[in-house]
């Protein structure tokens, strides 16, 4: 009866066209999955870089490192840590999902230079030598660690708090 009810419940995922993915064997290049689950973030509109992707997150433990996820994989000028770039972006805490910023919010991408931003942006766009840069025409998840990000000071509005890890995805638009 069980497996009767298994195999139902993904003909009817299947004709709706829901995405069963957890992101482990998924296609970063852009193909048609709309649901993106990765280190207990997920991000629902993944692919679609015409709309504000939804996050969710709930994670106890802090990210150790900087860890990224290609949602789609750009085809044009890729970044380096000194550019100068123009994203769309949306940004929620690690622990609970809560945003604490977006640009999409904001009804128009940002411009700014790389190398005034915290270093998990800097990296997460830019690359490093583990992290390779983000493409022009691309959208990437990034779990940004506190060191990385705001420390232990967090932000002065209290929307990051101290030593959080914060959740970006970010739409790269331009790099010069």
């Amino acid at each position: 009866m069980r497996k009767i009810a298994f195999l139902l419940t993904i003909a009817a995922m299947i004709s709706s066209g829901t995405s069963m993915s957890s992101g482990a064997g998924s296609s970063p290049a852009g193909g048609t999955e709309s649901t993106v689950d990765f280190e207990n973030v997920t991000v629902t509109d993944a692919t679609s870089m015409s709309s504000k992707p939804k996050i969710t997150s709930e994670s106890k433990l802090p990210a150790a490192k900087l860890k990224i996820k290609d949602l789609v994989v750009g085809k044009g000028e890729a970044a380096t840590p000194a550019s100068t770039v123009t994203v769309q972006y949306v940004g929620v805490r690690y622990a609970d999902g809560k945003q604490f910023d977006s640009s999409w919010d904001k009804g128009h991408p940002i411009s700014f230079s790389l190398k005034k931003v915290v270093r998990g942006f800097t990296q997460g766009i830019g690359g490093t030598d583990e992290i390779p840069p983000m493409k022009v025409g691309g959208r990437r998840l990034m779990i940004v660690p506190s060191e990385l990000g705001y420390g232990e000071n967090g932000t002065p509005d209290g929307s990051i708090p101290p030593n959080a890890t914060i959740v970006f995805v970010v739409d790269l638009l331009k790099a010069k």
